[in-house]
């Protein structure tokens, strides 16, 4: 693993392998143990059922106590537990650590996915006080977004933007030939190192600021889960905090991701945007691509005020509420004109167009998983439209989308009901709705897949005394946008 010194020596990575293994502690393995109530009940962090469950204290069930529960367990049970490891070699890797008579976890040893495992340091629910300045992150709300939003198509080359973990690499190393991952925190990197050596993969780790460590190189497909907190550029945790004012990080990454990717590349990762009074929050983000020559899809998940933002994140490193350092942060807020704050998913493709196509917009519903499907599929539909001139568009067949939904609201009158607006939702997928007029309307429902384009404006037409021409015109417009919304599909057989 390049440089970087595990927790653990090679053959005490394999004693560990073969202690969790033997013991059964993986997802599966943990889940069939307790059943399906305790192991929900401990996703809410109530560990009660799950203590009962283990009582009798053999391996799986210490390992269990220990790490999940964060209980301190006798020496000799977790001896037991970790062998062939010694308690000698956990300890000094810092695996468990010394806890009254007995013995507790010093770090978060996660049974992870299938058959994997995840370390990282113990997240701030587990200890008093606040989280040191290179806590390494474990699997938290960010982590699983950017994981569902990744596109899982096989690459040759990928790279993980800062690692922290490694949970990213550990993902991209199931559909990328060759994975590279980064970290400014060289105790990130050991983390990293140590939870690719036991699942068995092997990743280059580099260490450096951002895109610093791979200046010059291209990656088919580059994530990453960012230090991307908004506020004055203080730095007080690697995790958290990059040291750019503002939300200035995001449009670093947009600037750098031309060198960074191959042709047909794609980069997709997390970020905070400050909404700006007086300004068009979608236009600022949208100014990070200027120039780049990118397609770029961004997607706003979340929008919290200033208060909300500067609250979660001193609660999530644990700190001692500061009257002081939080009017600091809401001064800075103020001085600046942030009336609030958004977070959402980056998504950036080297199409290698003149004319590149730049979106960005408010997807705060719920959508079907995994996200990643539809950023592929939307990419995929602007190739198709970008191949498409007019009289091509014409040509083709359509048909609406599967269970595609008309929503009326309408109001009692003297002459019966009278329709205010007419919404379009899509049950499926990203779950779009939005209000359509009558022609809208009657593309949509015309789009059985039978008729050409062109044969269905033209009857259109001929219903509403429109020349055809000026119809297939204006009409042009609106049928991209459906299918760039997924409303509508070409027929391609």
């Amino acid at each position: 693993m390049d440089e970087y010194d595990m927790l653990l020596s090679p053959a005490g990575i394999d004693r560990l392998r073969t202690a969790l293994t033997d013991a059964g502690f993986t997802a599966s393995g943990v889940a069939d143990r307790l059943g399906p109530q305790a192991t929900a009940a401990m996703g809410r962090n109530d560990y009660r059922a799950a203590l009962r469950a283990t009582e009798g204290r053999d391996p799986l069930g210490t390992l269990i106590r220990l790490f999940i529960c964060e209980q301190t367990e006798p020496a000799g049970s977790v001896a037991a537990a970790l062998a062939p490891l010694t308690v000698t070699e956990a300890l000094d890797a810092g695996l468990v650590e010394p806890s009254g008579d007995g013995l507790r976890a010093g770090i978060d040893l996660e049974p992870y996915g299938d058959d994997w495992w995840m370390l990282a340091d113990l997240p701030a629910s587990a200890r008093p006080g606040p989280l040191p300045a290179e806590h390494v992150l474990g699997v938290g709300g960010a982590t699983q977004t950017l994981l569902g939003a990744t596109v899982r198509r096989p690459v040759e080359t990928a790279l993980d933007l800062g690692t922290g973990s490694g949970v990213q690499a550990l993902h991209l190393a199931t559909h990328a030939h060759r994975v590279t991952a980064t970290d400014v925190s060289a105790r990130a990197l050991r983390f990293a190192a140590t939870t690719a050596a036991l699942n068995g993969q092997e990743w280059e780790l580099l260490r450096g600021d951002l895109v610093a460590p791979v200046a010059g190189r291209r990656f088919d497909l580059v994530v990453s889960n960012p230090p991307f907190v908004v506020g004055p550029g203080t730095t007080t945790h690697v995790y958290r905090d990059s040291g750019r004012v503002g939300d200035a990080v995001g449009a670093e990454l947009a600037a750098a991701a031309p060198g960074l990717l191959t042709d047909g590349g794609t980069m997709q990762y997390l970020a905070n945007w400050v909404h700006v009074t007086g300004e068009d929050w979608g236009e600022r983000v949208a100014g990070w691509f200027a120039g780049t020559g990118l397609d770029a899809w961004v997607v706003q998940r979340e929008v919290a005020d200033p208060m909300a933002y500067v609250n979660l994140w001193l609660t999530d490193v644990g700190e001692t509420p500061d009257p002081h350092r939080m009017a600091a942060w809401l001064d800075w807020f103020d001085a600046h004109k942030v009336e609030a704050v958004g977070f959402g998913i980056v998504n950036l493709r080297n199409g290698g167009h003149d004319d590149p196509v730049v979106r960005v917009e408010d997807l705060r519903q719920r959508v079907e998983a995994p996200m990643g499907d539809h950023v592929a599929t939307w990419f995929d539909r602007q190739d198709w439209l970008r191949a498409q001139d007019t009289e091509g568009l014409l040509a083709h067949r359509f048909r609406a989308a599967e269970g595609l939904q008309l929503r009326q609201e309408a109001t009692m009158g003297d002459d019966g009901w009278a329709v205010d607006r007419q919404v379009l939702a899509a049950p499926h997928g990203l779950r779009w709705s939005e209000e359509i007029d009558p022609l809208v309307l009657a593309l949509v429902g015309g789009a059985d897949g039978r008729l050409p384009l062109r044969d269905q404006l033209a009857l259109l037409a001929a219903a509403h005394d429109v020349a055809p021409d000026e119809l297939a015109e204006a009409a042009g417009p609106i049928v991209a946008h459906l299918v760039e919304r997924g409303f509508v599909e070409p027929v391609t057989a």
